[in-house]
């Protein structure tokens, strides 16, 4: 993939659709037939794939342009995150043609504050982490072997290990705390069994994005590392 602003901007634009997208389509729980703990069964919601995709253009970003620009795009995320979610609620409350349609949109796009907050906080959260270990750990492999031919290593290890902070910072804000459920006893089960299987499955996709992040950084010549290791050198 060119290294050119065209590039850079579409990754962007990927980036901000995806976030926005899976905030839009993440209400639909898909049923998966799994049952752990005691029967509760597993399920995902219907924003995952999305949002994975988040995680791979930060990563082709970071690698290709560096961790400045990857941090930008996050920034850009939040506030495109935010734009979109006041134009649905100020949508929500203009009159509708009738009743039917106002309650189809209502249960498709209808906003729940504490589902809101919670993403925003695990959004930033799980990003701006993702950001800095991948980064970290570039750094310190490049600065070590003067390559970055094993950067499946911060690809993964970064995804893998944000996907953690958004998945526990998103149910527990929403669920456990939202709906109480780390104050009910018979809930923590389900709450955990939440957690485990969706991280599960946004693991199995971070797996997944490995080759298309080498797909889209296989043509860089040069690499990009931190203004520490720069000074270092």
């Amino acid at each position: 993939m060119k290294k050119n602003d065209t590039n850079l901007t579409l990754f962007n634009i990927l980036f901000v659709v995806s976030l926005v997208i899976s905030n839009v389509v993440t209400g639909k729980l898909i049923y998966t037939g799994i049952s752990i703990f005691k029967g509760t069964v597993v399920t995902l919601p219907g924003a995952g794939v999305c949002y994975a995709i988040t995680f791979l253009m930060t990563d082709v970003i970071g690698e290709l342009w560096g961790k400045k620009e990857a941090n930008k795009t996050v920034l850009f995320g939040l506030i495109g995150q935010v734009f979109a979610t006041l134009l649905i609620i100020f949508t929500q409350y203009l009159p509708a043609v009738d009743d039917t349609m106002q309650t189809a949109y209502n249960m498709l796009l209808g906003q729940n504050w504490i589902f809101v907050i919670a993403s925003l906080v695990g959004y930033v959260s799980a990003q701006l982490w993702d950001v800095w270990v991948f980064h970290k750990i570039r750094d310190k492999f490049i600065g070590k072997y003067g390559s970055n031919r094993k950067r499946w290593i911060w690809n993964n290890v970064s995804t893998m290990t944000s996907q953690i902070i958004d998945t526990v910072v998103f149910i527990g804000v929403a669920f456990g705390l939202g709906f109480g459920w780390f104050f009910k006893k018979e809930m923590h089960l389900t709450l955990l069994s939440m957690m485990i299987g969706q991280y599960v499955f946004k693991f199995l996709l971070a797996l997944i994005d490995t080759p298309f992040f080498y797909l889209l950084t296989h043509e860089k010549k040069t690499l990009q590392v931190s203004d520490k290791v720069k000074n270092c050198a």
